[in-house]
């Protein structure tokens, strides 16, 4: 929990309280339903909660835009973002009703009224578009990128054109060979912005959608 209040240290009190009450949840309901490996689970703000917060210093949510956290498991990236940008609209979707349910119980026991969290598949999202979709290992970057691009807006309202962001690890060649060359990608390593040696492999990567 240091870690995050030294690297986001603008948080207001409320969202300081917020991120707080994470391990006590996640512990308990982690007890019930298994969305974190029970070794890590006393890792979770070092390589969960902030992993999923970095995202802020490449891509900032603008107030007001809408972000899909696809296969989000028990909450992530999808909760910490939610914290982390209380005038964002997160809507968090798995196919795994036990996984989603821990999310569900999380929003509610947090208070947060910016984030959604459905039983659903991708395909199954009907009426709704994103400024960006986020996940966190879910499945290779060709696949998400199908699944993610019919659920972007067409119109940009940020910096980046609206697209696809996952957390990775390991070399990003691998994944932006699976893609089409005229694909548009960039690579965000997390390594530049922590020594935490856990993150020397983990990047984010962004695909244009």
């Amino acid at each position: 929990m240091q870690a995050i209040l030294n690297t986001f240290p603008g948080l207001s009190e409320e969202q300081v309280h917020q991120l707080g009450q994470l391990k006590a949840l996640y512990q308990d309901l982690n007890e019930k339903v298994n969305v974190i490996s029970r070794k890590d689970i006393d890792n979770l703000y070092s390589r969960h909660v902030i992993h999923s917060m970095y995202s802020h210093f490449f891509i900032t949510f603008k107030d007001g835009s809408e972000i899909l956290d696809l296969g989000t498991g028990g909450g992530f990236p999808g909760v910490p973002l939610a914290i982390l940008y209380p005038n964002v609209k997160f809507t968090l979707v798995d196919g795994t009703r036990k996984k989603i349910g821990v999310a569900q119980e999380v929003i509610s026991a947090l208070g947060l009224k910016n984030v959604v969290a459905k039983h659903q598949r991708a395909e199954e999202i009907k009426g709704q578009k994103f400024d960006f979709v986020v996940c966190r290992a879910v499945a290779s970057v060709d696949k998400l990128l199908a699944w993610s691009r019919p659920l972007l807006k067409s119109k940009q309202t940020h910096g980046y054109p609206n697209g696809l962001l996952t957390w990775k690890g390991g070399d990003p060649k691998k994944e932006t060979k699976l893609l089409p060359k005229h694909e548009y990608t960039e690579v965000f390593h997390i390594s530049d912005y922590s020594n935490d040696e856990y993150f020397k492999e983990k990047y984010i990567l962004y695909v244009q959608g």
